[in-house]
């Protein structure tokens, strides 16, 4: 496969640049835009609807959701400008990259029409319910209940590690509806149902985005089920296939790693050593990239997509945890905050092997799914 961008594929690039430069503030890269700093959950708010006005939020998306029916290297290059800027939209990638694409595809007439236009907006704020305090990666055990009672679902449980939780609009929560592993549900539950209480998880990382958050006999609709009962397996499969796809985080590593080495060169401490760890990271940003664009590509063309994307979002990983470990080694001031915008990748570097399945999950899937790899027996 040869990647090369066609015309359009490049206008598209210098539009989104060209945005970024006349809507971003000039003290951007000084400013301490982390994971979820109050200051940048604010501005992403503002920014997100002003992309939306020119088109540039979900492009990708078909026409009559907002969008303009462009194909997924559209979505990919528009991911890839707005990580290598820092990711100014803030949480909003959610919305854009996963749970509105889940939503047009299993959501009623109902469900669609209330909550896609915000989406296209950039006007709402969305939060995923899936880790609980001993069920992380592993969906199938998790506890959080959904119990019928009429027309409506009464719902008792906790989230952790849930992101965004104290500024969403509407939690894309999974709960379990009956026993096994074919017994969990999805529901699409409004932040502000009486019952939800949220709080925030002190963050090792400086400012950070997670919550933990309690639901006690929530009582939902029983239109706030998205799918079928038992159909969440389905669905969080192809949410987080698009999720673990669609963040290119390599972009922003290697923005980190340029700005890293040119302030290694400006301080004459760029020697053959720092080169050397230099050229590693960059191959693995590089190696992230293309895994990245080859799951793109067989997203354009229809095939189905399974533990490649794993082994894509693993490859990710690695690149960020290069680029960290080259940071801390050969630029330690930044850690303490000299140069914020380094200090940012840094904090989000450590979360990148947790966010979208641990990075350990992710080997799993791979080894048994992607390489046929016997397990071990117990």
């Amino acid at each position: 496969m040869e990647f090369v961008w066609d015309n359009d594929q490049r206008t598209f690039r210098r539009t989104v640049r060209a945005f970024l430069a006349a809507h971003l503030p000039k003290e951007w890269e000084t400013l301490a835009h982390g994971p979820a700093t109050e200051w940048q959950s604010a501005f992403s708010k503002r920014f997100c609807a002003e992309l939306a006005a020119v088109g540039l939020l979900v492009p990708h998306w078909p026409a009559q959701w907002g969008g303009r029916d462009a194909d997924a290297w559209m979505a990919f290059i528009l991911a890839e400008e707005m990580w290598a800027a820092g990711e100014p939209r803030g949480g909003q990638y959610m919305n854009v990259n996963w749970i509105g694409p889940t939503i047009m595809r299993f959501g009623t007439p109902e469900q669609q029409a209330r909550y896609i236009p915000p989406m296209a907006q950039g006007m709402t704020l969305w939060c995923q319910g899936f880790s609980e305090p001993e069920s992380g990666s592993d969906l199938a055990s998790l506890r959080t209940r959904a119990e019928r009672d009429g027309e409506t679902y009464r719902i008792t449980g906790q989230k952790i590690w849930t992101s965004y939780a104290s500024e969403a609009d509407t939690c894309f929560l999974l709960a379990r509806t009956s026993p096994g592993r074919n017994g969990i549900s999805v529901f699409l539950v409004p932040m502000t149902t009486p019952g939800i209480t949220v709080r925030s998880i002190p963050s090792l990382i400086g400012e950070g985005d997670i919550h933990e958050v309690f639901f006690d006999s929530v009582e939902i609709p029983s239109d706030a089920l998205l799918g079928a009962e038992g159909q969440a397996w389905d669905i969080a499969k192809t949410a987080l296939s698009l999720e673990r796809v669609g963040i290119p985080r390599f972009s922003f590593a290697i923005r980190a790693l340029h700005r890293a080495v040119k302030t290694l060169q400006r301080l004459q401490r760029f020697g053959s050593g720092a080169m050397e760890r230099a050229a590693q990271a960059r191959a693995a940003c590089e190696a992230a990239r293309f895994y990245s664009y080859s799951i793109v590509d067989r997203r354009r063309h229809g095939l189905p997509i399974g533990a490649e994307a794993s082994a894509a979002r693993y490859a990710t990983v690695l690149a960020e945890r290069a680029v960290s470990e080259f940071v801390v080694e050969f630029v330690p001031e930044a850690m303490s905050g000299s140069d914020p915008s380094l200090l940012a990748h840094h904090q989000r570097a450590i979360v990148a092997g947790i966010a979208s399945g641990a990075a350990e999950i992710q080997l799993n899937i791979i080894a048994s799914d992607l390489l046929g790899l016997p397990r071990e027996p117990r």
